[in-house]
């Protein structure tokens, strides 16, 4: 079969379109084309085609090519436009090149390993009530799922219908989006909207569960303790520390929450950690060695020596059974131990003197311990020995190959009835059959008619509603109507409504403004002062970590929990009072303000014989307690239920 070749100029030079005799690139030469071709384009780095459609007056297609590697990371990929200028039919030249091209990057991206294809999905039953035609690797995966429910990003119909995730990942890939929107523009007008996403993502599934995926990821439990770094600048201390560090100390050292509890509100929330950061405990709890020169403190060395695993609980129980393919203490056991030849090697030597192994290995313990396990029920029933499950979990999947997608094979008898030209029309094109399209623009134009114009072309909106700015009331009916939209009470109304809703929201973020009389405005939410109020973020932080610790505990159902269960009951009562004392401090602090503003209304008053409103400043105990307003009732709904469930415990024995 001869290849089709094309009359086309190329940046306004004359010459020939075609393909290379083993179908490998696509060339132009130019006129009068007994030379070597100026331009090549290899198939393989080929990203898209597009072609003016039928109806336009010049043919034009437009081959894009992927950038190129020296280009660097970013670079805009190339764009060729070939100008078929046959004086017969460049029509058909310019088609018969552009089907070839198709046909040849179709059937190599189907032979790309790197191209997403669709997988294929079998139902139960589909293949038989015997499951002939699953694979190996499906059967693991529904081994592996049997109990949990799949991820999202597992199921195909799922990410090509999620349309939130499509969007987000076009407007991550600039590629795709381009591509995305040149091929739109191309579809015909028969293909809706609809089909046409789904044939595009159908491919591009593959993309879309790596984008769910990276969307999904979060950031695990790091060692917090060594990336708080204390500073003194002008010999006074600095300490940069944000409630979720505080919560992560918290929940990573327990001995830390005790010593926190007993001392905190006898000590204020920033000296507390100012002092924690200075002492021997915390370069302990670093893994950094303790001197005598170091800093002394009262209060953190009588914990030098106490045990920092005060309600450590692990998911990792001791009733699962490892696997023997990853014992290491039962593979040295079975084999007697190493009594001879050679000695470990320094690293692997227990020494007593170096405090960063054990601290490590302690820490990574403990956050290894909140991390839900992976592993599979030793003891499920699906007929796996032990070692065989572990090896398939351990089973490198993505270099298995792709699964057989399992079709059905449809056989139709009488196609002939499935394609009448008699369609049956819907209700809504009845109506509109029936609609008489002059009919229609004349009552359309009608009301436009009825409109006023602004003088610029335009239509006068204002007027339009009934907005009339020249009365200076609505006038009383005695029967009330509703107002209409542009009435004075109806404006007034929405006017109102956005000021509120802005008041409320800057109360909020940004504090409360008392007038220009006072010039004085508070930065801080409700009104709160600045230190205080980052106090109460700080409470509030190590409150909601001492009620996840209590709900923990409380819903384990575990008796060997009850004393660890009785301390963070005590922690929360300690919480209620860290809060009222924040509040009486606030309260202490609202009282100065109080009178200090009382006194500048009064020299005021003395000065210019004039009165200012007063305006009661906001920030004191009821702020405080109101912004702790779902924080205390969680305690006191946790206490309630602790001293019930405590009362019938004690009823039955």
């Amino acid at each position: 079969m001869a290849l089709p070749r094309g009359r086309t100029t190329y940046k306004k030079k004359d010459g020939i379109l075609t393909l290379t005799d083993d179908r490998s690139a696509l060339i132009w030469t130019p006129m009068p084309a007994t030379g070597p071709p100026t331009v090549s384009l290899a198939l393989e780095n080929i990203m898209n085609l597009q072609q003016t459609p039928d109806g336009a007056p010049k043919v034009i297609l437009r081959v894009v090519e992927k950038p190129k590697a020296s280009a660097g990371e970013g670079a805009a990929p190339s764009q060729f436009l070939f100008h078929f200028t046959s004086p017969t039919d460049a029509r058909a030249e310019a088609n018969a090149v552009r089907d070839l091209l198709s046909q040849l990057l179709a059937a190599a991206r189907e032979h790309d390993p790197n191209v997403p294809k669709p997988a294929g999905t079998a139902q139960n039953g589909a293949n038989g009530a015997d499951g002939a035609g699953a694979s190996a690797s499906m059967s693991f995966a529904s081994t592996v799922n049997a109990k949990a429910a799949p991820p999202k990003w597992f199921d195909d119909d799922v990410l090509k219908a999620d349309t939130e995730l499509q969007q987000s990942l076009l407007k991550k890939d600039d590629v795709l989006a381009q591509t995305y929107k040149d091929a739109f523009d191309l579809k015909p007008e028969s293909i809706s909207e609809a089909v046409f996403n789904e044939r595009f993502w159908s491919t591009r599934v593959g993309l879309l569960r790596a984008h769910a995926i990276e969307l999904n990821q979060k950031k695990g439990a790091y060692n917090v303790l060594s990336t708080i770094k204390p500073r003194t600048e002008n010999d006074e201390f600095k300490l940069s520390i944000s409630s979720e560090q505080i919560s992560m100390i918290l929940q990573q050292h327990p001995l830390v929450r005790r010593i926190y509890n007993e001392n905190v509100p006898k000590l204020s929330e920033s000296e507390f950690w100012s002092r924690f950061f200075l002492s021997k405990l915390s370069k302990k709890l670093r893994g950094e060695r303790v001197t005598d020169n170091d800093h002394a403190d009262a209060i953190f060395d009588r914990y030098l020596n106490a045990d920092n695993t005060f309600g450590f609980v692990s998911k990792i129980t001791a009733a699962q059974k490892v696997p023997h393919i990853i014992d290491l203490e039962a593979n040295e056991e079975n084999q007697g131990g190493f009594k001879s030849g050679n000695r470990k090697d320094v690293e692997m030597r227990p020494r007593g003197n170096v405090p960063i192994i054990k601290t490590l290995n302690s820490l990574s313990e403990k956050i290894m311990a909140n991390v839900a396990p992976s592993d599979l029920d030793p003891s499920a029933p699906d007929g796996l020995v032990d070692d065989t499950r572990a090896f398939d979990q351990l089973t490198l999947r993505d270099l298995r190959g792709d699964t057989e997608a399992a079709r059905i094979i449809l056989n139709v008898k009488e196609q002939n009835k499935f394609f009448s030209s008699h369609d049956a029309q819907s209700e809504e094109a009845k109506v509109y059959e029936k609609q008489v399209p002059s009919e229609v623009l004349f009552e359309v134009h009608a009301d436009l008619e009825t409109l006023d114009d602004d003088g610029a072309g335009g239509i006068d909106l204002r007027k339009a509603i009934g907005v009339d700015d020249d009365s200076d009331s609505d006038p009383d009916t005695a029967q009330k109507k509703p107002a209409h939209v542009g009435s004075r009470a109806a404006r007034k109304h929405a006017q109102n409504q956005i000021l509120d809703g802005m008041r409320k929201k800057r109360s909020e973020t940004h504090g409360v403004y008392f007038g220009a009389a006072t010039a004085e405005e508070d930065a801080s939410p409700m009104g709160i002062p600045p230190e205080i109020a980052q106090r109460c973020v700080l409470t509030n932080a190590t409150t909601t970590e001492f009620l996840k610790q209590f709900w923990a505990a409380f819903l384990s159902g575990d008796p060997a929990r009850t004393q660890e269960l009785a301390y963070y009951a005590d922690s929360l009562r300690r919480s209620s009072d860290r809060i009222a004392a924040l509040a009486a401090e606030a309260e202490q602090v609202r009282q100065v303000v109080v009178e200090r503003r009382k006194r500048e209304i009064k020299e005021y008053y003395e000065r210019t014989r004039k009165k200012l409103r007063w305006q009661p400043p906001k920030g004191g105990k009821e702020s405080v307690l109101a912004l702790f307003e779902a924080t205390l009732t969680g305690i006191n709904s946790a206490l309630d239920l602790y001293v019930s469930a405590l009362g019938e415990a004690k009823g039955k024995q």
